[in-house]
């Protein structure tokens, strides 16, 4: 990990990022928009190509509302067949290099029968489903405890800040929980309903790794779900991944418009 965080700070000099955002599926154009330096993970020591479709697969510094921002285009998933250290290695690499707050976004899909495509979800707490966890393994005391509280993973705080700028904006946002299962396989109908009776609003294949290490690392969370499907037994149709980009790309200039008043107001 210093190997990565020297490599880094060789390429970007005095800049030390306040904020970590990491840009699911559809969502990278925000790093096109305002990047300054970038910085390929194939160049990074412990870092991995990303594989999947809409994931370029670079970090990004850049000063966005007078904020010092990294950003992930692309994150590395379970599925990918990546051990859960891999997944989560990057907000590591974060906190070493200064993140306090990370802003962590996913494309997923619509559980609760109200949301609709390209519709915004302010995550409020999550479902682990994957069968496992990240902080599996020797503790590093530097980073966190071994047994991490998670009563508030989701920082009410920005929650709060996130529905502000988003009234004041005219966008509509839902908040609910998200749940993460493994994919790379999307649900069954059955799983749905499972998700549904367990209390999720939204599925997906990300996100609550690296929310469950943030949190460990003492990092303030806040997550964003852009709703690109009605999941299985919700909608009659099947669904493609090709369906989830082109959602997100109708989403993103309201997705953008958020984060950057989100960015604007925080302290």
């Amino acid at each position: 990990m210093q190997d990565a965080v020297s490599f880094i700070k060789s390429k970007t000099g005095n800049f030390t990022p306040e904020i970590g955002i990491i840009l699911g599926s559809g969502l990278g154009s925000l790093a096109d928009d305002y990047c300054e330096i970038a910085v390929p993970y194939a160049d990074i020591p412990g870092f991995k190509t990303s594989t999947v479709a809409g994931h370029k697969g670079r970090l990004v510094f850049a000063d966005i509302c007078g904020k010092k921002i990294v950003m992930m285009q692309g994150r590395f998933h379970y599925y990918e067949g990546h051990p859960m250290e891999t997944v989560v290695y990057p907000v590591k690499v974060m906190k070493q290099l200064g993140v306090k707050t990370l802003i962590i976004t996913n494309a997923a899909g619509g559980v609760n029968t109200d949301f609709k495509p390209s519709d915004l979800m302010i995550i409020t707490d999550h479902i682990n489903f994957m069968g496992t966890n990240p902080l599996i393994g020797k503790n590093d005391d530097t980073l966190g405890v071994r047994f991490p509280d998670m009563s508030e993973v989701y920082s009410k705080k920005l929650v709060t800040l996130a529905e502000n700028c988003a009234q004041k904006l005219g966008i509509s946002l839902h908040k609910g929980v998200y749940m993460a299962l493994t994919g790379p396989s999307y649900e069954t109908p059955a799983e749905v309903k499972m998700a549904r009776i367990l209390g999720a609003d939204a599925v997906g294949m990300s996100t609550v790794p690296e929310a469950i290490v943030g949190h460990y690392c003492s990092m303030d969370i806040l997550g964003i779900s852009c709703i690109c499907n009605k999941a299985a037994g919700v909608s009659t149709v099947g669904l493609t991944h090709s369906e989830v980009i082109a959602a997100a790309d109708s989403a993103k200039q309201k997705f953008i418009t958020l984060v950057l008043a989100i960015l604007k107001n925080l302290n």
